[in-house]
């Protein structure tokens, strides 16, 4: 989708894309100046594998002051983006074999990471009816004698939804009964959230020592493009984790570590501000994409996605094309309304595509319009 759109925009035709995974803010300058000055104090060297002791132990701060939860400094890893500390904690504690639930629509990646490490996956389908969460009984019956880890996104991307506190808390019901599964907690939107706010599941006693934490500076501070991101775990888990990093990339980028640094130490000012945007921007899109016939849409209580059911348009045509899945309707809008989504299916769910209002409000209200232009024209 990605080349496609960029090949209709070298034609000249002015393409909408909602399909990026990356906040359109940039990163805020009191973290940008900390890393000039890291270039001019010369951290120019080799860091340690899990990261900088002192941005570590501020993470530990974070996860103090703004979720309740006590760790030590040797708990963290810090790696090159969440997507790494994913695939750490994959590789270790995941066996040929193994099965992994994964609730779905997922993260790309999660059954890819999966395949490497040659375990299986067992997915429970969520549906737009239900907000795209499952239920203790989903969960329940998706468990084997093989389960070793539950892999989950709160806020979900691609999806938005969030699971509450008391939500979590039926999850957990079911995990006290089988104390041998491991679950990784994807929390890189946790300040990209709408609702009653962020309840980790390891704020959970009876679990918590089963809980890997993932998270990173990417969504909150726009630092994407930094690759800084983190878990947070067991000791014995870490320390696998630190072991397996050390023989693949050893450590995180020295100015993008005290680049993170900066921003913890700067606190949630800026943070604040960028969710503001994206709830405005959510309301603007949900009241949008709700006017368009044949849509199905939840409204999202996280992250910056609609994920809306668009099976009502399998089967339709126009021009001679005729859309039979979510693929081709997202090549449908891309090409006859000029707008770029994701087709679901890479998210595990066939019927929806998934549209990101990480873009301005005019571009927004633009891309809504021609959207709803375009299909129209599908009969």
């Amino acid at each position: 989708m990605a080349k496609l759109g960029r090949e209709l925009s070298a034609k000249g035709i002015d393409v909408i894309n909602l399909s990026f995974g990356e906040p359109d803010f940039f990163t805020p300058e009191d973290v940008k100046e900390a890393a000039k000055k890291a270039i001019d104090d010369n951290f120019s060297y080799y860091t340690p594998v899990s990261g900088y002791p002192d941005l570590r132990k501020a993470i530990v701060k974070k996860l103090k002051d703004e979720n309740g939860l006590d760790y030590e400094a040797d708990d963290i890893v810090v790696s090159t983006g969440a997507k790494q500390s994913l695939a750490n904690v994959v590789m270790c504690l995941v066996n040929p074999g193994d099965e992994v639930i994964v609730p779905t629509p997922y993260w790309v990646s999660y059954s890819e990471m999966i395949k490497l490490a040659e375990g299986e996956s067992v997915f429970i389908n969520a549906t737009v009816e239900n907000n795209f969460k499952i239920t203790p009984e989903e969960l329940e019956a998706a468990i084997t004698p093989k389960t070793k880890l539950f892999m989950f996104s709160s806020p979900c991307n691609p999806t938005g939804s969030v699971y509450s506190k008391d939500e979590l808390e039926g999850l957990v019901r079911v995990f006290e009964k089988h104390p041998n599964i491991f679950i990784i907690s994807d929390e890189i939107y946790e300040h990209i959230n709408f609702g009653e706010g962020h309840t980790s599941i390891a704020s959970f006693d009876s679990v918590k020592d089963r809980v890997i934490i993932i998270n990173g500076f990417s969504k909150a501070y726009a630092m994407t493009g930094w690759r800084v991101g983190y878990s947070v775990s067991s000791r014995e888990i870490a320390k696998a984790c630190d072991k397996l990093q050390g023989q693949i990339t050893s450590g995180t980028s020295s100015i993008s570590q005290r680049a993170a640094l900066a921003a913890y130490n700067a606190g949630l000012n800026s943070v604040e501000d960028m969710r503001t945007e994206f709830k405005k921007r959510r309301d603007l899109v949900y009241g949008l994409l709700k006017e368009i016939p044949g849509i199905q849409v939840n409204l999202p209580e996280g992250a910056f996605y609609f994920f809306p059911e668009v099976k009502s348009y399998f089967g339709k045509s126009y021009n001679g094309l005729t859309i039979y899945s979510a693929e081709d309707l997202s090549l449908y809008l891309l090409n006859e309304a000029h707008v770029s989504t994701v087709t679901g299916e890479a998210f595990g769910n066939a019927d929806c595509i998934r549209i990101s209002y990480a873009a301005a409000e005019e571009q927004l209200i633009k891309a809504m319009k021609q959207i709803e232009a375009a299909l129209a024209k599908l009969n």
